[in-house]
């Protein structure tokens, strides 16, 4: 009796820990943060009027599927390096706790099952984007994080995409010049991709104040992120304000496309103002502690821009 207690135990402990490795493998906390700004991008769209739990609930499924397929290829590909590193070194293929076999497996079914997803329950044209965003992050931005810090450029679009994979699911068109009314109210589809303005900008000081803390563990991995290649320096801090000051006018074009308010408008503008001193004190200051401020504000800014978006959202009166 006491064997049989004993062995359903330790079942259930295996169990748990290889769902904790699958949560792992496919970053729940990343994933969920990317599939949180699809979500948001897709209620935002106007004829979006009548919010349906199932949809949004398919489109989280579908979303966590395709950025947990392209998480997983990419632990995948960087296995030894993950190793090398302290903060990855516990992921379930460096460990060698799962082998790429398996690994490789709950990619295919995952990032096939998300796109399906995507076009039967949406459309062809989120479905399509959202093929596309999986290939770059993991083919394209993956690889080339070893060779060039031009790696987070890239890397940049997959990472904005998400905005856009929301609007167009709700919209049907990637088409940034066509338009569509709504109970005769006319909205413009440049609105999707202002969306996708604004988490593409954020992406810069958000990545390279991380790159900054982490610097040592990156460097120790081979890995080239920072500006120029090199470690901390001026020009990443000027280009983290560069881009920090960006954000401000294409913040405003939520408001220019009348997806949202006056409210949300000033909020957004507040917002990107800090982000720009929070760039500029690490300019000045050109320490960790700084780049460490820079990377917690990004970390607040996002859910408080998107959410403030939701909520300010242009009503259609039906």
């Amino acid at each position: 009796m006491a064997d049989s207690a004993k062995m359903s135990s330790s079942a259930s402990f295996k169990l748990v820990q290889k769902l904790r490795d699958y949560f792992q493998l496919m970053k729940f906390t990343l994933s969920f943060t990317v599939v949180f700004s699809c979500v948001i991008c897709y209620l935002l769209a106007p004829n979006i009027v009548e919010y349906s739990l199932l949809q949004i609930i398919l489109l989280f499924i579908a979303g966590l599927m395709i950025t947990g397929s392209a998480n997983a290829i990419n632990q995948a590909v960087e296995k030894d390096t993950d190793a090398l590193m302290k903060r990855t070194g516990k992921r379930p293929i460096a460990n060698g706790r799962m082998s790429l076999k398996e690994a490789f497996i709950f990619a295919l079914i995952t990032g096939v099952a998300g796109v399906v997803l995507m076009f039967i329950f949406f459309n062809l044209a989120s479905s399509l984007l959202s093929a596309c965003s999986l290939f770059l992050y993991a083919y394209i931005y993956t690889p080339l994080k070893k060779l060039s810090s031009v790696a987070v450029f890239v890397g940049a679009f997959p990472g904005a995409l998400p905005c856009l994979i929301g609007w167009v699911a709700a919209t049907n068109t990637i088409n940034p010049f066509a338009s569509f009314d709504v109970n005769g109210i006319t909205f413009s589809n440049g609105a999707g991709w202002a969306l996708f303005g604004i988490q593409f900008l954020w992406q810069f000081p958000h990545f390279w104040a991380i790159a900054w803390v982490a610097h040592t563990d990156y460097a120790k991995a081979g890995f080239k992120l920072l500006p120029g290649g090199t470690g901390p320096t001026k020009l990443t801090a000027l280009q983290a304000v560069m881009y920090s000051v960006l954000m401000i006018p294409v913040g405003l074009m939520p408001f220019y496309f009348n997806i949202s308010g006056r409210v949300s408008m000033w909020v957004l503008l507040a917002a990107n103002i800090f982000m720009v001193i929070q760039s500029v004190r690490l300019y000045i200051s050109m320490d960790v502690k700084s780049a460490r401020r820079v990377m917690f504000s990004s970390y607040i800014y996002l859910p408080v821009v998107l959410l403030a978006l939701l909520a300010d959202k242009t009503n259609v009166i039906q």
